[in-house]
C-alpha cells in the first residue's frame, strides 16, 4: 500500500536481471531508428528526462540538457557505418591531449632520456630570435648545471683519457698553462694536446667537500639532501668547526680576488647566491659583488651593518617609468589627472616621511581624537610594500662595489641566517665555487660522457653524436669547452645549456654603476688570475644578456649564434 502511494516508485530493484533484460530489448529496438536519417523538415524531439544509458557503452555518458550540441572529436570523424564507440581508443583520448596547455611540447618517443632527467632546469621563457653570427658569444655569468653538445662529428676524443693525459691536464690547470689549438684538428682522437686541454677545462674548486652530498645547487636542494648522513645537524661544536674552516676559505678567496689572482667566485647558500668579481671584469673598475635573490630582512640587515648597496633593476625600472611619463606629457599634453592615471600602472608615490605633518589637517578640523591614526608599524609596512613585493624575485638583485665588499665579507661571516637552522641543510656551510685553487678548496672535475644516437632525418636515420657535461659549469669552463670543440668538431656543433635559474640575473649590465675608465690600467694584472687570455677578454666585456642567459648555442662555419 505504501509503495503504490509514492509516485514513480518501482520495485524493479528487487529483480535486477529482469530489468537488465528489458533495457537490452529497448536498446535493440532503438538502434534501427537511430541509424536511419530523420525525414526532411523533421524536428528532433527533446527527451523529457535524461536518458538512462549503459555507462560502459561510450565515454560520453553524461546526461545533457535539451538543445546542448553533442561534442565531436576535433579533426576526427567516426568510421562509416559504425558508432563513435567503435573508433580506436586513441582517437577518444585525442581531445583530452589537445586540451592541455601549449606551454611545453610533449616529448616524442625518440626523445633522449637525458633530456628528461633535469626537467627542472628547462628554460621557462620562450627563446628569443637567434642572434646574428659572430666570432664570439657574450659572457654568461650564470652557473650551468648541464651542457649537452651535439655534432655530426664523433666525440671519441673525449673518451677514456689515459692516466698520463689526465695527470697532464691537472698539471696544466694548476700551472695556468695556455693551450692554443689549431683552427681544425684532422684526427682529434690522436691529439694528446686536445685531450689534455679537455681535462684541464673540466677542473674547478669546491668547499666544503662532502663526497656523499651534492653541494650544488643549494637553493631547493632539501629533497635531494634529505635522508643523507648529516652528523653536524645536532652537534653545535661540529657546526662551529665547519663554519670556522669555511670562514678561512672565504677569506682566502677574497684576498686572492683583491690581488687579482682569482677572477671571480660564487657563494651558494640555501636562500641566495653571491657572485664576487675582480676589478676589470664585467666592465667595472672596482671589485663588485652581486646578491640574488634578496629579501627585505637581508637588505635591512646589510643597511644596519653600514653596507652601501644599490638595486640596479629597481632603479632602471624607475628611470624607465619616469622617461615614459615625460614622453606622455610632451606628446599628449597630459594634465594632472592624466598624470595620476599613468601612475596607477607604476609605483605608488611613497608617503611622506613626516607623519605628524601628514595628519596635521585632522588637528585643524578638531577631530584628531575621534579619528584613529595608523600606528608606526602600519606606516612602515605601507612604505615598504613595494620593497617586500620584489622579495625572492630577480628584481631584488643587490649590487655592492668597492670597499663595501670587504664589509660584506665580514657581514657574511657573522651572518646567522647564512646557514639553515632547521631542515636537511641545517648547520651545513654555504658552497664556495672557484675557478682557481684556494685555501681549504678541493679539486673537483665536471662529469663528461659521450653518447651516440640515431635521429630520423628525411625518412632516413643519421648518426648524431653528443657530449654531456654535468656539474657546476662556471663561465670560464663554458668558454674553454666551446673553444676546444671549435677545433675538434671543425667549427660545427650545437649546445643546449641548462641554467641554474637564480643565477641568470647575474648577466645584468652594471657598467653604469662603476664604468672602467682606463681598461688597460685596470686589466693590467688580470692575466695572472689563471684564465686563458681569450676567456679573460670575454669576461671583461660588459654583460649583454640582461636578466636572461644563453639557452641554446650553435656554431656554423666557425661563427656563433645563440638564443636566450
Amino acid at each position: 500500500m505504501a509503495a503504490s502511494a509514492v509516485p514513480g516508485y518501482s520495485p524493479g530493484f528487487k529483480k535486477p536481471p529482469a530489468m537488465l533484460r528489458l533495457k537490452r530489448k529497448r536498446l535493440r529496438r532503438s538502434e534501427p531508428a537511430a541509424a536511419s536519417p530523420p525525414p526532411c523538415g523533421a524536428v528532433p524531439r527533446a527527451p523529457s528526462a535524461p536518458a538512462r544509458r549503459n555507462p560502459f557503452s561510450s565515454l560520453d555518458n553524461a546526461p545533457r540538457a535539451a538543445g546542448t550540441p553533442q561534442p565531436r572529436e576535433r579533426g576526427q570523424r567516426p568510421p562509416a557505418g559504425g558508432s563513435p564507440s567503435a573508433a580506436p581508443f586513441w582517437q577518444l583520448l585525442e581531445p583530452v591531449r589537445e586540451d592541455k596547455p601549449a606551454g611545453r611540447a610533449e616529448p616524442s618517443e625518440r626523445t633522449d632520456i637525458l633530456a628528461l632527467t633535469d626537467d627542472l632546469h628547462l628554460p621557462v621563457a620562450v627563446p628569443e630570435v637567434p642572434s646574428s653570427p659572430r666570432h664570439e658569444f657574450p659572457a654568461d655569468w650564470s652557473i650551468k648545471t648541464r651542457l649537452l653538445f651535439m655534432s655530426s662529428q664523433p666525440f671519441t676524443w673525449a673518451e677514456h683519457l689515459k692516466a698520463q693525459e689526465e695527470a697532464q691536464g691537472f698539471a696544466q690547470h694548476c700551472r695556468a698553462t695556455e693551450t692554443n689549438l689549431p683552427q681544425s684538428i684532422q684526427e682529434p682522437k690522436l691529439s694528446a694536446e686536445l685531450r689534455c686541454a679537455f681535462q684541464q677545462s673540466l677542473v674547478y674548486w669546491l668547499h666544503p667537500s662532502l663526497p656523499w652530498l651534492q653541494l650544488f645547487p643549494r637553493i631547493g636542494a632539501d629533497r635531494r639532501i634529505a635522508g643523507k648522513a648529516c652528523p653536524w645537524s645536532q652537534d653545535e661544536a661540529l657546526q662551529q668547526a665547519l663554519m670556522s674552516d669555511w670562514s678561512v676559505s672565504f677569506t682566502s678567496l677574497y684576498n686572492l680576488l683583491k690581488a687579482k689572482l682569482c677572477p671571480y667566485f660564487y657563494i651558494c647558500t640555501y636562500q641566495f647566491t653571491v657572485l664576487f668579481r675582480a676589478a676589470g671584469l664585467a666592465g667595472s673598475d672596482v671589485i663588485t659583488a652581486v646578491i640574488s635573490p634578496t629579501t627585505r630582512g637581508l637588505r635591512e640587515a646589510m643597511r644596519n651593518e653600514g653596507i652601501e648597496f644599490s638595486l640596479p633593476l629597481v632603479e632602471e625600472s624607475r628611470t624607465r617609468k619616469q622617461k615614459n611619463s615625460e614622453v606622455n606629457l610632451e606628446t599628449e599634453g597630459a594634465n594632472s589627472l592624466q598624470v595620476g592615471n599613468s601612475m596607477e600602472d607604476g609605483e605608488e608615490p611613497a608617503p611622506s616621511d613626516d607623519d605628524d605633518e601628514s595628519f596635521s589637517w585632522l588637528e585643524e578640523m578638531g577631530v584628531q581624537d575621534k579619528v584613529k591614526k595608523p600606528d608606526a608599524i602600519s606606516i612602515k609596512l605601507r612604505k615598504e610594500k613595494h620593497e617586500v613585493q620584489m622579495d625572492h624575485k630577480p628584481e631584488s638583485l643587490a649590487l655592492v662595489k668597492g670597499t663595501n665588499t670587504f664589509t660584506l665579507l665580514n657581514f657574511l661571516i657573522n651572518c646567522k641566517s647564512l646557514v639553515a637552522v632547521a631542515g636537511p641543510q641545517a648547520g651545513l656551510p654555504p658552497t664556495l665555487l672557484s675557478p682557481v685553487a684556494f685555501r681549504g678548496g678541493t679539486m673537483q672535475t665536471l662529469k663528461a660522457r659521450s653518447i651516440n644516437a640515431k635521429a630520423r632525418v628525411h625518412l632516413a636515420y643519421e648518426d648524431i653524436f653528443s657530449l654531456e657535461i654535468v656539474g657546476p659549469v662556471m663561465p670560464h669552463s663554458l668558454h674553454s669547452l666551446t673553444t676546444l670543440l671549435k677545433s675538434a668538431q671543425r667549427g660545427a656543433f650545437s649546445a643546449v645549456l641548462y641554467t641554474h635559474e637564480p643565477t641568470a640575473v647575474f648577466n645584468t649590465n652594471l657598467d653604469n654603476a662603476s664604468p672602467a675608465l682606463n681598461k688597460e690600467a685596470v686589466c693590467k694584472d688580470l692575466p695572472t688570475c689563471g684564465l686563458h687570455p681569450k676567456t679573460l677578454d670575454q669576461l671583461s666585456q660588459c654583460p649583454a644578456l640582461g636578466k636572461s642567459s644563453i639557452r641554446f648555442l650553435e656554431m656554423k662555419d666557425y661563427a656563433y649564434t645563440w638564443k636566450s
